[in-house]
């Protein structure tokens, strides 16, 4: 192609990219690939366009790390927030503390500066722990004080992923019956809130909590729920009709997504028998989620969760690291992995994680990027191709058998055991 074509070409897809970029939400979350930003061209400049074009302008976003995510969050509660030593988001002046007998946590809370904030009892993963008021810089002496205890900060799990909006949803009369395919089949998902009253949601079986009842609809978790269940028109979902279990632990609160909250939706979904559950969430290590995502996975929740967006150098992340996880990856049209995807021996599957589109808390339907959006598509797969009373490993050898196998021959660190859910990836109506 002329040089001259090419240039106008690019100038069209960063067209296409600054009326996404006009979405306020969608600028947070958004980072252009060492591109300035341009003004915006209208509102409706994406909805007439091609689909090569869609995904001209989709390949140049790419999602935020978990470190740019972090900022974003310290900008905006930094009262609440920090960073500790090794550079994790975490909240301030928060320990989590699981003593090893009543005379060592006797012996924590008489320590000058601590204070119970909370005793904990997660009765469905047959846990109990304290949340504390302390200095964070008092872990080492918790640890040292009762050694066969475990206690470690309040850290913070963000969903990572670009979510651009800017397509309305489809006119009532384009809308087809909803599905009830998949009716009899029931998963759970750990997001941010869920905007019910979007159309491809509208007529889902969704059972929200968290909370304390009240609606916090978010970008991320409206999206991550509409590529579960959601349908309208020849928007479907990867289980359209099937009861989703939506924890919101995010709330729009300054310890949205703490450990606390995380492990508090794991004993919710637990209760209720959830099976495959989502966590588009990432995060550092932390002991007492890793417990409690072992509790979950004893209980018979299986458990998939998204690798992360920090890149091929950056060291796993969790909870999709952790034993037993279900580690899903993202790729493109082409079957390449996405470049910001992270990678290791605990990838297990990778999914279409770009040119993809999802429901928003707006009522229209945003352009998605990131192991974030590729995740839930593995998670309906388990759900709809795993039978009452097997056990979860069967089912994820029965999804390793279909898997198309990417990179090198047999398991590898970049695409796991290979490409499945191919013909989910999501079109707007």
């Amino acid at each position: 192609m002329k040089p001259h074509l090419i240039f106008h070409r690019l100038m069209w897809a960063l067209s296409l990219l600054a009326a996404l970029m006009a979405s306020p939400e969608a600028q947070a979350q958004l980072r252009l690939r060492n591109l300035p930003q341009l003004p915006g061209a209208g509102p409706g400049a994406l909805r007439g366009a091609t689909d090569p074009l869609r995904a001209q302008a989709q390949a140049l976003l790419e999602p935020l790390s978990l470190r740019e995510l972090g900022d974003q969050m310290l900008d905006r509660y930094p009262r609440q927030l920090t960073r500790n030593a090794a550079g994790e988001l975490v909240l301030r002046a928060q320990l989590l503390a699981l003593p090893s007998s009543p005379e060592a946590q006797a012996r924590v809370l008489a320590l000058p500066g601590v204070t119970l904030l909370e005793d904990t009892p997660l009765e469905s993963l047959n846990l109990h722990w304290l949340l504390l008021r302390a200095d964070t810089k008092l872990l080492a002496q918790l640890r040292t004080l009762d050694p066969a205890g475990q206690y470690d900060y309040q850290h913070v799990y963000l969903g990572g992923g670009t979510t651009l909006v800017r397509e309305t949803s489809a006119d009532e009369a384009q809308r087809l019956s909803p599905s009830t395919k998949h009716a009899d089949l029931r998963l759970g998902m750990i997001d941010s809130g869920v905007a019910l009253r979007h159309p491809a949601l509208r007529q889902a079986q969704v059972q929200a909590w968290g909370c304390d009842g009240e609606t916090h609809p978010a970008a991320h978790g409206t999206a991550v729920a509409s590529l579960l269940v959601g349908q309208d028109g020849r928007f479907q979902g990867a289980v359209p009709g099937a009861r989703l279990l939506a924890a919101d632990a995010y709330c729009d609160a300054p310890d949205g997504g703490s450990a606390q909250r995380v492990a508090k939706s794991l004993d919710w979904l637990a209760r209720e028998h959830a099976g495959v559950v989502n966590m588009s969430l990432v995060g550092p290590a932390n002991v007492l989620l890793q417990r409690a995502v072992a509790a979950a996975q004893a209980k018979g929740l299986l458990i998939v969760a998204a690798v992360g967006n920090d890149g091929p150098a950056a060291p796993p992340l969790y909870p999709a690291a952790w034993p037993g996880v279900v580690a899903v990856t993202g790729v493109d049209t082409r079957r390449r992995v996405l470049p910001e995807a992270g990678r290791g021996p605990h990838v297990q599957f990778a999914a279409p994680g770009s040119e993809l589109w999802g429901a928003d808390p707006t009522g229209a339907y945003g352009a998605l990027r990131g192991t974030s959006f590729a995740a839930p598509l593995v998670a309906g797969l388990l759900a709809e191709t795993w039978p009452a009373g097997e056990a979860p490993s069967q089912a994820v050898e029965r999804l390793r058998a279909i898997a198309i196998d990417l990179g090198p021959a047999g398991r590898d660190e970049i695409y796991g055991w290979g490409l499945v859910g191919e013909g989910l990836r999501t079109r707007s109506p």
